[in-house]
């Protein structure tokens, strides 16, 4: 089971740090991933992060601004965003990838995963 949390209502320029917490097994053993679900649209990735935590993705278009991470000691992945926009206002979910074993520094399908938390609302105002 994966849990989000850090999600509310921020200005223009704010930061939140979301984290997804695994419980039943470790994460250790996934790939994973955040993605993000504005209202009438269709989910999309937003980053990865590699089973050790060694290596992490960002879609190019939010470079700069966020940053995936994990540790796995406590079995948490976090999503810091910083600079937040209006156009970041969203459902943002984690999800985990048992199956791949190479980590290519591309976007993931969501059909690539395994399990899926239940979503945290970002809301950013002008």
């Amino acid at each position: 089971q994966l849990v989000e949390s850090g999600g509310g209502s921020v200005q223009t320029g704010g930061s939140l740090r979301l984290s997804c917490v695994g419980s039943g097994r470790s994460l250790s053993t996934f790939t994973m991933a955040w993605f993000h679900q504005a209202t009438g649209k269709e989910r999309e990735f937003v980053g990865k992060v590699s089973k050790g935590g060694t290596m992490t993705y960002l879609v190019d278009s939010l470079k700069g601004r966020f940053a995936i991470s994990r540790d796995n000691a406590k079995n948490t992945i976090y999503l810091q965003m910083d600079s937040l926009k209006v156009e970041d206002t969203a459902v943002y979910f984690c999800a985990a990838d048992g199956g791949s074993v190479l980590f290519p520094q591309e976007p993931t399908s969501v059909r690539q995963f395994d399990y899926w938390g239940q979503g945290t609302q970002v809301t950013v105002s002008s």
